[in-house]
């Protein structure tokens, strides 16, 4: 774990660039955890990511203000691409407020935006919420499916302590044709099934760390159509770095450390998983559609939710 403040220094630069599939961008502005550091708005971030061979990134919503965040900050800038959704430890809360079938509704209807690419991130987490709450996720994350079908978007899944309850919920449903396990945290076996499946799997800073040999096994046991990579930002800072705040342009650590891992070029590897996220998402270079300009800051303060 590091113990130095602030966010680190720029990495050696991509020679083939790649994409960060999964990243909070409006999370890194020095709010969030108990980093001491200089506030950085999102231009910042991807300015720093461009610098080092990140092209583009997809920002991805947890409740309803950074999901309108993200929409419309993909709507003005060409290096981003959004996701929306209710995040699964959202849910029951919604559902004890009687909103959840209006947040729902509001997803739906931001999913319509041509920028919006992804519905997510949604699934299920039983390691925050008890089982109370098990129902209203489950209501929430067919419902995000079915959203996710309606529009042709891709579907990027947080899966926490209920592999196999995703799976069937996937299996009975029918998975959209493009799903993501995002930040994943399953075994070879586990990685495997969701291969088999068509599923893509997305790996974050996680894989580099010490005690994350599962992942490791998973990343070598999949075909490599199937990778992607991703920030999570600013949460799992890849080892050497970890316990500092993290942001798309440290994208670099964790695919060489996945090169290595595969034993191959960085370079080829990078190639691969650009062509998988372009697969999945779409093209970043289409002209974003003009909208009112928003805030930049989201209205309410997101909560801490990797």
């Amino acid at each position: 774990m590091s113990d130095e403040p602030g966010y680190p220094p720029l990495p050696v630069p991509l020679v083939v660039p790649v994409y960060d599939n999964h990243t909070h961008l409006d999370h890194l502005d020095g709010r969030v955890g108990s980093w001491d550091i200089e506030p950085l708005d999102y231009r910042e971030q991807l300015d720093r990511a461009s610098s080092v061979g990140v092209r583009g990134v997809v920002q991805v919503g947890v409740d309803l203000a950074t999901s309108r965040w993200g929409a419309d900050i993909a709507a003005r800038e060409p290096r981003v691409l959004a996701a929306v959704a209710i995040h699964p430890n959202e849910a029951p809360e919604l559902e004890v407020a009687g909103t959840l079938d209006a947040a729902l509704a509001e997803i739906d209807e931001l999913a319509s935006r041509p920028r919006v690419r992804a519905i997510g991130e949604t699934g299920l987490d039983f390691f925050r919420t008890g089982d109370e709450g098990r129902a209203a996720q489950f209501r929430s994350f067919e419902a995000h499916i079915g959203i996710a079908k309606k529009h042709d978007l891709a579907l990027q899944i947080h899966d926490r302590d209920a592999h196999m309850e995703v799976v069937a919920t996937l299996r009975r449903l029918g998975a959209p044709e493009r799903t993501v396990f995002h930040c994943f945290s399953g075994d070879a076996d586990f990685a495997r099934m969701c291969a088999d499946n068509g599923w893509y799997l997305s790996f974050a800073g996680t894989v580099t760390f010490k005690n994350a040999q599962n992942l490791r096994d998973a990343l070598a046991a999949i075909p490599r159509d199937r990778i992607l990579v991703e920030t999570d930002a600013p949460y799992l800072a890849p080892t050497p770095l970890r316990g500092r705040p993290n942001s798309p342009y440290l994208i670099p650590h964790t695919l060489r450390f996945m090169a290595e891992t595969l034993g191959t070029d960085v370079g080829v590897l990078a190639a691969q998983v650009s062509s998988n996220t372009e697969l999945v998402y779409g093209r970043w270079d289409a002209e974003p559609v003009s909208l009112a300009m928003p805030s930049d800051d989201p209205t309410d303060e997101p909560a801490d939710i990797a």
